[in-house]
This record gives structure tokens, sequence and C-alpha cells, in this order.
């Protein structure tokens, strides 16, 4: 009679928080905050409060790629060094309009930057406010037709 083994248990994952780090195997992950300066539902309400949620640097083989996250040009964007790769959101009312979102990119100045999470912002308005910056702009059509 065989005997079965049990299965083994699936790895938890592990949270973390705004300004937190951690390796997970071949790649390190940081949590960068991401959230509103002043957009919200409402006067004094704002759609994502500091500490709600997390952009990511993401960190393999010695390349850096940033997922901004539903935020607008925050400190901690603009602060971020030596990014390869960055994914940076632009959609209102919940996160900034294209002219912010290439100002915020103008100021840490990944080799590439893609625009996602645009859905009817003039993306084209952000390829030409990042023209001249040395800021490779990639525009890809991420919605479903």
């Amino acid at each position: 009679m065989r005997r079965r083994r049990s299965p083994r248990p699936s790895p938890q994952p592990t949270v973390i928080g705004n300004g937190e780090s951690k390796m997970d195997r071949y790649w390190k992950i940081e949590a960068i905050s991401m959230y509103n300066l002043k957009r919200g539902p409402s006067e004094g309400k704002l759609f994502h409060d500091k500490g709600r949620g997390n952009g990511y640097v993401l960190t393999y083989g010695g390349k850096r790629f940033y997922l901004s996250g539903d935020t607008e040009g925050i400190p901690e964007m603009k602060a971020l060094k030596n990014i390869d790769v960055a994914f940076v959101c632009m959609n209102l009312p919940y996160t900034m309009p294209p002219d912010e979102a290439a100002e915020a990119v103008r100021a840490f100045k990944p080799k590439v930057v893609y625009p996602y999470h645009y859905r009817g912002s003039d993306v084209k308005a952000f390829e030409s406010a990042l023209a001249g910056s040395g800021v490779q702009v990639k525009l890809v059509d991420w919605y479903y037709k």
C-alpha cells in the first residue's frame, strides 16, 4: 500500500507597509507610498489616504521597476532613484492628469515609462510633456475593445 504524502503548505503572502522592503527569492520588493494629495470624493476627503496602499519598486537582476499604484505626484515618487522602467497611472479623478504625471516622472527620470490606468486621459499630452526629458515614453493600449 502506498502512503499518501501530505500536501506542502502554501507559502503565506507577506504584507509589507509603506517604506518597508523584503526579498522574495530573486526579487527585492520595496513598498512605496501611494496616496492623494488633493483629490477626493468630497471636501476634506481623499480617494486614497496615506498608508492605505502601496506602489512598488521591484528589483530583479540589477533592473529596477516602479509600479505607481493609484497615486498623485507625491514626494516619495519624485524622490525615486535609478528606475529603469516605470508604470505610472493617470486617471482622473482618482489619481492625476497627464501634466502632473509628466511632472512627477521628470523628477525621478526613469529610463522608460509606460502610462497605465489612464482610460479617458490624453496619453499623447503626457508623451509631449516628456519630450526632450531623456525619458522614453512607451504607449500601450491596455484596454480591451
